[in-house]
């Protein structure tokens, strides 16, 4: 017997034959898996295809954990499929196998939780390719693993195989791109959520996003790749009482203390929220889909403040008026103001600019001003591995695994020795069942009998017969008369002449 988390794997593997043993099939033995919560042998799943170690670990894998399958990409098809369309907002996860094997149960579990951050593919190492992967990855050796994050950054690749714990330390650590994309499902991690809280923690008051939004382009690669720079250089300045620019110092002090995010968002995808921010006059140059050839990025700075108390003011004073306090439950808890930055290009002067916006937002007292803003758009939809198996009929068998398994339970059913018993019983049952209706239909027909005398003379007699004689379905009232339907008082026989005796 074999646990695995709330899962058990359960292996019989004697010689002797136990009839209507539910780990026996056909008196053999068999391998049978224990979904969460079953304790009859109704639910638990048998495998029966051939016990080899990649058969056996894919069934456990896909039948039992619903687990997603990882495919094998050649170097062609990883170029022009896996990379070139899949999604371009997950981090891409390359396992470059030595065998050639299927991936294992814990490598499709961290599969199946990252899968919202991270797309994942599987390759084989052949000597003759080793050129390609050592210049394009920076591969020496299978088995590796390779993560790509933002387009034009080195990738990181960990050599030697994995086990659970240090692929998921790995993937912690690289889930995000190096400037994290804003979504729905990363807003709240990241403190760009004015419904959450900053990354330093819940009890802090104010705090900062910078963000790039504009469509796919080769301006906003360009824009995430100035900003990537800019996070670096802050992010790296050590001692900030050391700094040769002090203008910076305000944006470092910020990104130290986690109070200050830089992301990017897709302004395509996420049309309602760019045109909130970007709220100028071509900001279709940004927002929503391409009408030209014309792509423009843009830099915008979120001022975040929590103020419950504030928050409870104005609750109070709105809950005497009905309509105002139906309209304040849909504003966001923090207060937000944005600053638009129309410079150049220059790191220099974004450093500065961003700098300059945080020192005035942590001095100078500015109103406390609530809105709404528009939700994130999902990027994904639930992949089909997560559906059906898990939703449609059980957490561990399908429509195809319970269609397979019926000949098994028919085969199961009739070696089973409590099988004749049973049917007895269901014999029997049904026999006293029959026994007891037909004593009830009898019993009330004598009885009725023997209360209703028989009626006596030819009046009694033509009674009983009125009183048996059962009303006809149809009558022939609607019928109209016709000439043979009655004979008149008065009708005589006319004689006829023979005209054969004259």
């Amino acid at each position: 017997m074999i646990e695995i988390g709330d899962l058990k794997l359960a292996t019989y593997l004697s010689e002797k034959k136990y009839t209507g043993n539910p780990f026996f099939r056909n008196g053999l033995p068999s391998l049978v898996a224990f979904p969460p919560g079953c304790k009859t042998s109704n639910c638990i799943v048998r495998y029966t295809g051939q016990l080899s170690v990649d058969a056996v670990t894919d069934w456990f894998a896909t039948n039992v954990l619903s687990l997603p399958r990882i495919s094998y990409y050649s170097i062609e098809s990883l170029g022009q499929t896996f990379l070139g369309k899949g999604s371009r907002h997950k981090v891409k996860v390359i396992f470059v196998s030595k065998t050639g094997q299927r991936a294992t149960p814990f490598v499709r579990h961290v599969a199946k939780t990252y899968w919202s951050y991270a797309s994942f593919a599987f390759t084989v190492w052949r000597e003759e390719e080793s050129v390609f992967w050592s210049n394009t990855f920076g591969v020496e050796e299978a088995p590796a693993t390779v993560i790509l994050r933002d387009p034009g950054v080195k990738p990181v690749v960990y050599h030697g195989l994995m086990n659970n714990s240090r692929l998921i330390d790995i993937m912690e650590q690289n889930k995000h791109q190096v400037l994290p994309q804003l979504r729905s499902i990363t807003s709240m991690e990241l403190g760009c959520d004015p419904k959450g809280y900053s990354r330093a923690g819940n009890d802090t008051t104010v705090w900062y996003c910078a963000v790039v939004v504009g469509r796919q382009s080769a301006e906003l690669h360009k824009m995430r790749e100035t900003m990537r720079s800019i996070q670096e250089i802050l992010s790296n300045e050590g001692d900030v009482d050391q700094l040769d620019n002090q203008t910076a110092t305000s944006a470092a002090v910020a990104l130290k203390e986690k109070r200050l995010t830089f992301a990017w968002v897709d302004g395509e995808v996420q049309k309602r929220f760019c045109m909130f921010y970007v709220n100028v006059e071509d900001s279709h140059d940004t927002c929503g889909p391409r009408r030209d050839i014309t792509d423009v990025p843009r830099l915008f700075l979120v001022r975040y403040k929590r103020n419950d108390t504030e928050v409870n003011r104005k609750n109070e004073e709105t809950s005497m008026n009905m309509f105002a306090s139906m309209a304040s439950r849909d504003v966001d808890p923090t207060s937000q103001l944005v600053a638009l930055y129309k410079g150049s290009n220059e790191i220099p002067q974004i450093i500065q600019w961003i700098s300059d916006t945080v020192r005035d937002g942590d001095s100078r007292d500015l109103p406390f001003h609530r809105t709404s803003t528009p939700e994130l758009v999902p990027e994904d939809t639930d992949p089909i591995w997560s559906k059906g198996r898990e939703q449609i009929i059980s957490s561990s068998r399908g429509i195809k695994q319970r269609i397979g398994t019926v000949p098994q339970r028919i085969n199961d059913l009739t070696g089973d020795p409590r099988l004749g018993p049973m049917l007895l019983l269901g014999a029997l049952m049904s026999f006293g069942f029959i026994y007891l209706r037909r004593n009830q239909s009898i019993k009330p027909k004598e009885s009725d009998d023997a209360s209703d005398p028989k009626p006596e003379g030819a009046e009694g007699a033509q009674r009983s017969k009125l009183r048996r004689r059962r009303p006809k379905s149809q009558t022939n009232q609607n019928v109209p008369p016709s000439m043979t339907d009655m004979e008149p008082p008065n009708a005589f026989q006319m004689p006829f002449t023979d005209s054969d005796s004259e």
